[in-house]
């Protein structure tokens, strides 16, 4: 996958002291950037005991926002689940998401992407020794779980057209007690998210090794953010270049079981 040429014009002194001015979550403090990430994804963003949450998302996040001129303790973390990454944008509760935020021709409707940062790919999660399920086509009349505001699961029941009994609940969290409980069949999201949990505990779930679609990661903007889009175009550029992307890779995905992409993917169009 080839990278468009990025221009590096927006990363010189303008990008590192330009703040959004679209801020809510800062309470209008231009001297705060408020990033909406997950709190409840193992390698991606976890928050546990108060503190600052953790994961790929997060890092990529905090090396975005030092490059637009953001010192760490500038930066306000909130919890942003899947159901609200769009409200929290237009109602300016955050400045921007990174919390595995696919980028959508729906979702552009509403709110701007910069990126992608990632491309991770759709598969299943199942209990280990599941010998019934090896395909998709193995959930007909199965239990499925994903979150509210994910779309996974449609990619299933709508577009594969697949008979699974669809049960939604408000995180993955939920969806894998569920699975736990043997109160449903599987739980379908992107790789890294189902990786996350299933490097927690060892030995207890497995992946399937599918790719059903593939989920771009970008960064949620506000409606309107070209110029911001661009600047963080050119973070991630040189996050990449720089061997950072592949550090954090490695560092929240190493021990997992499944094989993640170091190549930078191609970013789409800033408009």
């Amino acid at each position: 996958m080839r990278v468009r040429s990025i221009s590096t014009a927006l990363a010189g002194a303008a990008a590192l002291t330009l703040a959004l001015t679209a801020c809510g979550g800062g309470g209008g403090d231009e001297n705060t950037i408020t990033i909406g990430v997950k709190y409840d994804q193992p390698g991606l963003g976890l928050e546990e005991g108060g503190g600052k949450p953790v994961g790929f998302d997060v890092d990529v996040a905090s090396y975005i926002a030092q490059e637009l001129g953001y010192t760490e303790d500038q930066i306000e973390w909130t919890e942003s689940a899947s159901a609200n990454r769009e409200t929290f944008l237009q109602q300016n509760t955050v400045d921007m998401i990174v919390a595995t935020y696919s980028i959508t021709d729906e979702r552009r409707d509403v709110v701007d992407f910069a990126g992608p940062y990632y491309v991770a790919t759709q598969d299943i999660l199942v209990q280990s020794g599941t010998d019934d399920i090896s395909t998709a086509e193995d959930l007909e009349g199965k239990g499925l779980c994903s979150a509210s505001g994910s779309r996974s699961a449609y990619t299933i029941t709508d577009t594969l057209e697949i008979g699974a009994e669809l049960r939604e609940t408000q995180n993955y969290s939920e969806c894998l007690q569920l699975l736990t409980d043997g109160q449903i069949d599987a739980v379908t999201t992107d790789n890294t998210i189902l990786a996350g949990y299933a490097a927690q505990q060892p030995g207890e779930f497995e992946l399937l090794g599918l790719d059903l679609q593939e989920e771009r990661y970008g960064v949620g903007l506000p409606k309107g953010s070209t110029e911001r889009c661009e600047e963080i175009n050119a973070a991630i550029t040189k996050m990449y270049e720089d061997g950072t992307a592949e550090e954090y890779l490695d560092k929240h995905f190493g021990d997992a079981d499944f094989e993640y992409s170091t190549e930078q993917p191609e970013f789409d169009d800033c408009a």
